[in-house]
């Protein structure tokens, strides 16, 4: 097991630092928005959430994207959806399994990663189109460099992620996990 809530509790700290006027900038993820992020963030961990708990009715009202960073009080709505994503994956029953995610058969176990990998990557690109300082406990970052040096090379869907970039090996574990995932620290 990987304690995600580190990476949550850093993530609620980003969107604290967010600004109104910031929402409708670019990211280093080129397809998103910082609205258009904290969105896609919202949704992970709706999605990740109903995965832990294995409720599949709240997994499917995950399915349609919803503009969260236009309700104003969007900052403590993500923020709530991420603390109850750490709280979710704390439970042991949580990793065993495999998720009933249609077309899918990636454990639960691999899920809990993507949900983290999905966590440090976009906090990391949230910190560089904000202005934000973004760092992680090590354990943290050891973990998700692990999984994503196994996975993104191997990912079902390959798209998701651009060309690997080109690190020193001794780089710190954050840059090693953004350039691997296609981003250049």
């Amino acid at each position: 097991m990987i304690d995600l809530k580190p990476a949550c509790d850093r993530m609620i700290e980003m969107l604290g630092g967010v600004t109104d006027d910031q929402l409708a900038g670019p990211t280093p993820c080129s397809e998103y928005t910082v609205g258009d992020l904290i969105d896609h963030v919202d949704l992970v961990a709706r999605g990740a959430t109903a995965l832990a708990r294995q409720d599949g009715e709240g997994l499917q009202a995950t399915a349609g994207p919803e503009a969260v960073h236009l309700d104003p009080d969007w900052t403590g709505r993500v923020s709530g959806q991420l603390r109850a994503l750490g709280s979710a994956w704390d439970d042991p029953a949580a990793w065993q399994g495999t998720a009933n995610v249609p077309g899918s058969d990636l454990s639960n176990e691999t899920w809990a990663k993507i949900t983290l990998t999905e966590l440090v990557v976009h906090g990391w690109d949230l910190a560089r189109a904000t202005g934000q300082p973004f760092d992680l406990p090590d354990p943290t970052l050891r973990a998700c460099l692990d999984h994503v040096a196994e996975f993104v090379p191997n990912a079902p869907v390959p798209a998701l992620w651009g060309p690997p970039v080109t690190v020193a090996p001794d780089a710190p574990l954050l840059d090693r996990i953004v350039a691997i995932t296609g981003r250049t620290p």
